[in-house]
C-alpha cells in the first residue's frame, strides 16, 4: 500500500517504511527525534528526498491535494481557520455518527474553538480527518489530550478504520496504546529509524 524508499527528511538517515491494508505501525522515539517530520514527508507537507508511493503511483506525480485526501496527517496540534466549530464540518449528516461514536455533542458544533476543550478539539480534528475517507492516517499522539474513556474510543474507531484496510501509521509515547493497537513499531533514535 504505502512505500517510501530511502526517506530521507532534516537529520533522519534514509529509511525505508512499508505499510499495508489494515495495518498500524506504531512510531515512538525521544521528543524532537523526527517522529513528527517522518509524518509530514510522508504526506507531502515538508521537503524530503526519497520516493514515496500509494499502491505504486509516486507522490512525486500526485497532486498535493490529491495526496493528502489519500494520505492524511492528523497534527498533534491540529490548526482551526476559523473561530467557530461548525464551519469545518459543512455536512451536518456526515459528522453526526463520528460525533456519537467519539462520545461528542452535537451542541459542540455551534460554539467556538476557543470554548473546546483539549479533548475536544482532539476528537473533532481526527473526525475532519476522516471525513476525507483517506486510505492512510498519519496520526501524530492522537489521544495525548484524553482521558481513558475517551482514548478508548478514539482506539474503537481506529480498530474500525483498520478492519475496513485503513492503513495507520501512529506516533505515540503511550507504550500500552502501541502494544494495543500496533501489528510492528519503529523507533527513531539518533537519526536512525529502526
Amino acid at each position: 500500500m504505502l512505500t517510501a524508499r530511502n526517506l530521507a527528511v532534516n537529520g533522519i538517515v534514509p529509511c525505508d517504511i512499508h505499510l499495508d491494508a489494515g495495518e498500524c505501525v506504531t512510531l515512538s522515539g525521544a521528543s524532537g527525534s523526527g517522529k513528527s517530520l517522518v509524518l509530514r514527508a510522508l504526506a507531502d507537507l515538508d521537503p524530503h528526498d526519497g520516493d514515496i508511493a500509494l499502491d505504486g503511483e509516486a507522490q512525486s506525480v500526485t497532486p498535493a491535494p490529491t495526496w493528502r485526501r489519500q494520505v492524511a496527517y492528523l497534527a498533534s496540534e491540529p490548526g482551526w481557520w476559523e473561530d467557530r466549530i461548525a464551519p469545518h464540518f459543512p455536512d451536518d449528516e456526515a459528522v453526526a455518527p463520528w460525533l456519537g461514536a467519539l462520545g461528542l455533542s452535537p451542541t459542540l458544533l455551534a460554539q467556538t474553538v476557543a470554548t473546546a476543550s483539549t479533548g475536544e478539539r482532539q476528537r473533532l480534528a481526527l473526525i475532519r480527518t476522516l471525513l476525507l475517507e483517506p486510505r492512510v492516517l498519519l496520526l501524530d499522539e492522537p489521544t495525548s489530550g484524553l482521558d481513558d474513556e475517551a482514548a478508548g474510543r478514539v482506539e474503537v474507531v481506529l480498530g474500525e478504520r483498520l478492519a475496513a484496510g485503513t492503513a495507520i501509521l501512529l506516533v505515540t509515547h503511550d507504550r500500552r496504546l502501541a502494544e494495543r493497537m500496533g501489528q510492528r513499531h519503529l523507533r527513531i533514535a539518533g537519526g536512525v529509524l529502526a
